[in-house]
């Protein structure tokens, strides 16, 4: 049943794997290859290990090309701002990849299939299928298509808490802070809760593994919603 399910996976990212066994490695996460006894190489991470490097090679390749004006710092901060967890996860659904991994039953409990980490790396972990079954064009195609686009939006998610600093020291007379108001899940997935507010105002709100990721959430989400009125 899975693998009929994991048949769908490819006519949405349109691709026929010749190696269906790559394409379930990709999905397969450490915690179910572990609950069903399977070896501990046949998992994602190692295709994880191998799509990481495939995107970050692309993705230079694409920027330097793309924007042939642009210093180095300025290409590095894009890439950064590309190949983040945060970035990763929002481009993977796209595609609803959460959908197709295979998780053990404890992860599933503790909603692994809706956390960044998760998503992102078996993103990197199809990439590393894909180049390995279809080559470095098809690898390409792929980037370019689910995330090499909205540039702009994702340095913008990557750069959020600087540009709210700016834009608070300009239009208010308070500062801006960040308070943690709670936090969910057990002890080896802690969610922070943030808010982000200038004065008695809220202005945005974000969640992370970490404070500073729910803090650049909550910056990203008052930036939005300041665009939106």
């Amino acid at each position: 049943m899975q693998n009929e399910y994991l048949h769908k996976l490819e006519a949405v990212i349109g691709y026929t794997f010749k190696d269906f066994n790559l394409l379930v490695m990709s999905m397969t996460h450490s915690s179910y290859a572990n609950e069903h006894r399977i070896d501990k190489l046949y998992n994602n991470e190692r295709l994880e290990f191998l799509g990481d490097a495939v995107l970050e090679i692309i993705t230079s390749d694409y920027l330097f090309t793309t924007y042939p004006k642009h210093h180095e710092g300025d290409l590095t901060k894009m890439r950064a701002s590309i190949v983040c967890e945060q970035t990763l996860a929002i481009a993977a659904g796209d595609i609803s990849l959460g959908e197709y991994i295979m998780l053990g039953k404890g992860e599933e409990k503790t909603g692994g299939r809706g956390r960044a980490s998760v998503i992102s790396d078996a993103m990197e972990a199809l990439i590393g299928a894909l180049y390995l079954d279809g080559g470095i064009e098809c690898a390409k195609s792929f980037i370019i298509k689910y995330i090499l686009k909205d540039i702009k939006n994702k340095q913008l998610f990557y750069d959020s808490k600087t540009i709210l600093q700016e834009v608070v020291q300009s239009d208010y007379a308070e500062d801006l802070v960040y308070v943690v108001v709670g936090e969910k899940g057990p002890d080896h997935d802690k969610r922070f809760i943030v808010e982000a507010r200038v004065g008695d105002r809220l202005i945005g709100t974000g969640q992370g593994r970490t404070k500073k990721a729910a803090e650049q959430e909550a910056a990203y989400n008052a930036l939005m919603k300041s665009k939106r009125e």
